[in-house]
């Protein structure tokens, strides 16, 4: 990913975030009874949903991208790290041969 699509994701969170929060203190606050302020937030919700539905969308798919690549860079490290161990332990293992041969 590039750095502009991680800013554009960061941007779009934050602001998914800040609507969603000031509704639901909107509606916390709000001198209702509390079956008026649930409906008032399930309706608040759902007017959210349908209105940014394609945006959470595509951010719910750019963060499977990140954790994906973030899981491939892993096991690839990992198993160059782990390439590397067997290699050490091989050449250990031949150093140790030679020397008990020159014994």
């Amino acid at each position: 990913m590039c750095k502009n699509n991680d800013d554009s994701f960061g941007f779009a969170i934050g602001i998914l975030a800040g609507m969603v929060g000031g509704v639901i203190a909107g509606v916390l606050f709000a001198p209702k009874s509390g079956e008026e302020s649930r409906k008032e937030l399930k309706e608040a919700v759902e007017n959210i949903y349908e209105k940014y539905s394609p945006e959470v969308i595509k951010a719910k798919e750019q963060a499977l991208e990140a954790i994906k690549s973030s899981k491939d860079k892993i096991e690839d490290a990992y198993k160059s790290f782990n390439d590397y161990l067997k290699a050490r332990q091989l050449a250990k293992a031949k150093n140790n041969e030679t020397n008990v041969d020159e014994m």
